[in-house]
């Protein structure tokens, strides 16, 4: 049957604004940590309606991004059913195939999976994801000289044609797993937020 996922990606991360991965260029500090987490406000896999959750990677980039080998902690929205769970990790372990097999092939160890409460609140590069206890980030978007918000289109890893993605930074980046050997406490650094549709 597939799916079919719809709604906003945030990824946060030690890197410079903006994010080299974002246009296939190596991270500013040779790696890359920090999180992806997509919040859909539309899904369905298999049948199985995923609507109002939010699934998200805590990650370890060792190189550049497209080179894989992306050492992660899945973290599975606590409010999801069983089934739910087992649709949602079927799709981004690439079993299910079609777009997100694509970046789930990056990944080169799944360090651990954990159900957590997930809190994703960001609309216009702007707003704030938890990640249990494990991930504290607020965002704001950055301004050109007009005060439109600064966007990013076709880039290496956009996914939605002509849907703008928000360039910002993180007021502040907390994140810590001792599995993945996380451990930050930073400021300032790259945030990027838009839209995203899956489907098969």
């Amino acid at each position: 049957m597939g799916y079919k996922l719809e709604g906003n990606m945030l990824e946060a991360c030690t890197c410079n604004a903006i994010c080299p991965c974002w246009v296939g260029e190596d991270p500013d500090s040779g790696t890359c940590d920090g999180t992806i987490a997509w919040h859909f406000d539309k899904g369905e896999i298999d049948g199985v309606d995923v609507s109002g959750l939010t699934f998200a990677l805590l990650l370890h980039i060792p190189d550049n991004a497209l080179s894989g080998n992306w050492r992660v902690v899945a973290c599975v929205d606590d409010k999801a059913t069983a089934e739910q769970e087992k649709a949602i990790l079927g799709v981004y372990t690439g079993e299910k195939g079609g777009p997100v097999a694509d970046m789930a092939q990056l990944v080169g160890e799944v360090v651990a999976v954990e159900r957590v409460p997930i809190t994703f609140g960001i609309v216009k590069g702007k707003g704030q994801l938890k990640i249990g206890t494990h991930l504290d980030t607020e965002i704001n978007p950055l301004e050109g000289p007009t005060g439109r918000l600064t966007t990013l289109h076709d880039a290496a890893l956009s996914v939605i044609e002509d849907a703008p993605y928000y360039v910002g930074k993180a007021d502040y980046l907390k994140a810590s797993h001792p599995a993945l050997g996380l451990n930050l406490d930073i400021h300032g650094k790259s945030a990027v937020q838009g839209r995203f549709a899956f489907e098969t």
